[in-house]
């Protein structure tokens, strides 16, 4: 499967694996998938639930050297027309970027996007998230659906009081990038991105106007000592990334590491008894059942070749499967097992190289104030449904159940 076909002695692309026709098991566990293929070789033909046809990644190994591979491409500008996709994100960012254009756009955004600013953020953090605990304890059936309740609702808020944008507009923002970022149907996925455009348009004409205390009231006046700054089209883009992947991925981070817990009481026990093991904790979450299955997609400058199979240039469409990456025994001795004592550091759910995630130490402080406060102030909280049962999120982006039914008391 890894290696091309031959016919009358002239090399064939392999039989690609149709990734929509292995259904809703795939979607809710795709790891045996990726094991088993993995067991095959590192690289395998795909044909994406869109239709377009790329290469899969498995294995830490091969799939950590592609994140860093400086021949696979960020820049959609390269991506091979045959493909027939097109990005849904508007204006250039450093996940569309390949060095030098991505190396300042990086130095700009992290002038301002700092260590100190995510740290400000924690008393605030703690403040929601126990406003919005009332809320779901108030509920007089002790039940609740934990997406609704804290998973989304927390970073919503935390991203869009990081940037500035008004309390009212915060809902209506959420659904529409939401629905750009995860649906299938590409005619509802381009008009819910246009209306997350406009509405990052609006926001940054406001800004401009009415600059306040926020990270993109930086970011406009931000410079760095040659006087350089971001252009329009590059804070819409700067803000898309933001907004987009700083928000939906930390929702699932949330949702799958409470699902993880909830799923091995024995786990859960532990860290009831140690909350100091939180930190780690999260780290294993990352690890065994992170937020993002596949990064954002990559493109071939030149043939690559990954362990004797060789991917064509010109544009081909590669993913690196960090979610296997992350179950590679190789790597990570027992990876099927859940276990909050084990040292996780080295996974890949932030990715890897120059695109390793900006906004990680804000997403692990949500989560840390987020679960342990959830821990906290529900004692007997469990599974109010079957893991078997949840829906899960399509596609092979984002990866996180839809609802997640919890009872407490």
């Amino acid at each position: 499967m890894t290696q091309a076909d031959t016919m009358h002695g002239a090399p064939t692309a392999p039989t690609p694996i149709d990734l929509a026709a292995l259904g809703e098991d795939f979607t809710r566990d795709p790891y045996p998938v990726y094991a088993q293929l993995r067991s095959r070789g590192p690289v395998h033909r795909i044909r994406m639930p869109g239709g377009a046809e790329g290469w899969l990644v498995v294995g830490y190994e091969a799939a950590r050297a592609a994140l860093a591979d400086p021949r696979l491409s960020k820049d959609w500008d390269r991506a091979s027309p045959a493909l027939g996709m097109t990005t849904v994100a508007a204006g250039r960012h450093m996940l569309s970027s390949d060095p030098p254009h991505h190396t300042r756009l990086r130095r700009l955004v992290a002038k301002e996007f700092t260590p100190r600013r995510v740290q400000d953020l924690e008393p605030w953090v703690r403040r929601i998230t126990h406003r919005l605990l009332d809320a779901m304890l108030a509920a007089p059936a002790g039940r609740a659906d934990l997406v609704d309740a804290l998973s989304f609702p927390l970073p919503m808020s935390v991203i869009c009081e990081l940037i500035g944008v008004p309390a009212l507009d915060r809902e209506d923002f959420a659904a529409a990038s939401n629905t750009a970022l995860s649906s299938s149907d590409p005619a509802e996925q381009r008009e819910a991105a246009g209306t997350t455009s406009r509405f990052i348009g609006q926001l940054l004409a406001d800004k401009k106007r009415s600059p306040g205390d926020d990270l993109l009231s930086a970011l406009i006046r931000a410079s760095d000592e040659e006087g350089d700054r971001l252009t329009a089209d590059e804070l819409t883009g700067t803000v898309w990334l933001l907004m987009v992947a700083g928000f939906e991925t930390t929702v699932n981070l949330i949702s799958n590491g409470v699902l993880a817990l909830l799923s091995h009481p024995d786990q859960l026990a532990v860290l009831r008894a140690d909350p100091s093991l939180m930190e780690n904790a999260v780290e294993e979450m990352l690890r065994y059942d992170g937020p993002v299955e596949t990064p954002t997609y990559r493109f071939t400058t030149e043939p690559v070749d990954i362990a004797g199979t060789t991917i064509p240039g010109g544009g081909q469409l590669v993913l690196a499967a960090i979610a296997d990456a992350d179950r590679d025994p190789a790597r990570f001795p027992e990876p099927d097992r859940f276990d909050i004592r084990r040292t996780a550091r080295g996974h890949v759910a932030f990715g890897h190289g120059i695109h390793y995630c900006l906004g990680a130490p804000l997403a692990r402080l949500e989560a840390r104030v987020a679960i342990g406060a959830l821990l906290e102030r529900c004692p007997d909280l469990a599974l109010d449904a079957h893991p078997a049962a949840l829906a899960w999120r399509g596609g092979v982006l984002i990866r996180g159940p839809l609802h997640l039914p919890v009872r407490f008391g």
